[in-house]
């Protein structure tokens, strides 16, 4: 292990280390919105839609609701979660 001693090397792993950490903050992102997505499916399966037809039915009803928003919506507040599910419903 030279990082330790070595200049040069601790200082390419010191950059490597940046650009995997830049990296990282991208794929959180990502990570995060993936999960929203599956947890809104589930639910909205449950209650005979679609994800993509909700979505759809969410901006034709001018819901103003994001990803993030209606899945932590789902997970803390269901009552609520399934009014909008029931509202997006009424649209056609």
């Amino acid at each position: 292990m030279t990082k330790r001693r070595n200049v040069r090397v601790a200082r390419e792993a010191y950059l490597h280390a940046g650009e995997y950490a830049f990296a990282g903050r991208k794929l959180r992102k990502r990570d995060f919105r993936k999960l929203w997505i599956t947890r809104i499916s589930e639910a909205v399966k449950q209650n005979g839609l679609s994800y993509s037809l909700f979505m759809h039915k969410l901006k034709v009803a001018n819901v103003n609701l994001d990803r993030k928003s209606l899945a932590n919506l789902l997970v803390e507040h269901p009552d609520a979660f399934s009014a909008v599910v029931d509202k997006v419903k009424g649209v056609n």
